[in-house]
Order: C-alpha cells, then sequence, then structure tokens
C-alpha cells in the first residue's frame, strides 16, 4: 500500500468515525462539529485521491472548522446548565485524539520527505488542519471530561469545623 492509498483509508475512517460521533451526539453544536470534521476529512481524502491519479488540485480551500467550532464552544458554555451528561463518549473522544496525531505525523513526515514544493505545502497544510482537528477533539474531551478531573471546595466544607486538619482532634 503506498502513502496515497494509506492516506485516503485514515481520511475515510476518520470520516466514518466522526459521522458516527455526531449521530450519536444530542447536543446540536457539537453534533456540528463532528459534522463539519467529517467534512474536512472527506475533502483530505478526496485531496489525496487527486494526488494519487497524479493531479494537483488547483484551489485548495482553508478549513472553517476551527473557528465555527469556538462559536460553538463559546455559545455551549454560556448554556452549560442544561447540558445532559456526555462522559459516555469519552473513550471515542480519546480514539479521535488518537487518529488526529497519527494523521499530524503521517503528514509531516510525508511532507519532509516530498521534493515537489506544490505537494510538500499541500501536505503541511493538511498536517495543519488535523493539528487543529485535534485541538478542536481535545477541547470537547476536557470540555465532557472536566467534572471528573477536580473535586469542588464545596464539598470539603464540612472539613472547616475540623480545627487541626492533619493533626488528632476530639471528634
Amino acid at each position: 500500500m503506498n502513502v496515497y492509498d494509506f492516506a485516503i483509508q485514515m481520511e475515510t475512517d476518520a470520516e466514518i468515525f466522526y459521522r458516527k460521533l455526531a449521530a450519536d451526539s444530542i447536543i446540536p453544536g457539537i453534533k456540528g462539529i463532528f459534522t463539519d470534521l467529517a467534512d474536512d476529512e472527506q475533502r483530505h481524502g478526496q485531496l489525496f485521491q487527486a494526488l494519487k491519479e497524479q493531479q494537483v488540485p488547483d484551489a485548495v480551500t482553508d478549513s472553517g472548522v476551527l473557528k465555527k467550532a469556538k462559536n460553538i464552544f463559546e455559545k455551549i458554555l454560556a448554556e452549560k446548565q442544561n447540558l445532559p451528561s456526555l462522559t459516555s463518549n469519552l473513550e471515542s473522544y480519546r480514539y479521535a485524539l488518537k487518529l488526529e496525531a497519527e494523521g499530524v505525523k503521517l503528514y509531516t513526515d510525508a511532507a519532509n520527505r516530498e521534493i515537489d514544493s506544490e505537494i510538500k505545502q499541500l501536505l503541511l497544510r493538511i498536517a495543519k488542519e488535523e493539528a487543529n482537528h485535534f485541538n478542536i477533539v481535545e477541547n470537547i474531551y476536557n470540555f465532557v471530561n472536566a467534572p471528573n478531573q477536580y473535586l469542588a471546595w464545596a464539598e470539603f466544607s464540612s472539613l472547616g469545623e475540623f480545627q487541626a486538619f492533619g493533626r488528632e482532634t476530639d471528634l
């Protein structure tokens, strides 16, 4: 399997994965982010198909998913109190992070080996988009996982009655 076939398969797998995450999402904003990520992966696959057929794509459009995701996150954070639990997809988000990290490495390495400057720039551009995807998914993961990462200080309010924390007290 050559690098183009591998990249096409990787992008196809990522597209399918993001479409499944979008279908499973109960929050419209998150569903939209995953749909946009899937569309980007589909576009990447088409670019690699063109390269495989020895065609350099004429005009490559920039992904708008990062800007859209930022706006969606701002809206979600503003409406945070109405969010249902999203922790059931944590493993899926970790897997998405792994996929995106592998994509960044693959395309950066391929760009470093490429001698054609146009193709090299295209590979670096896709690597940058994959890094943006990683950041988006990482933000989703951190957002969803935040309640598992710390204990609120209010949970320790009953400890305030102990005068000598760490020493024996008269209970």
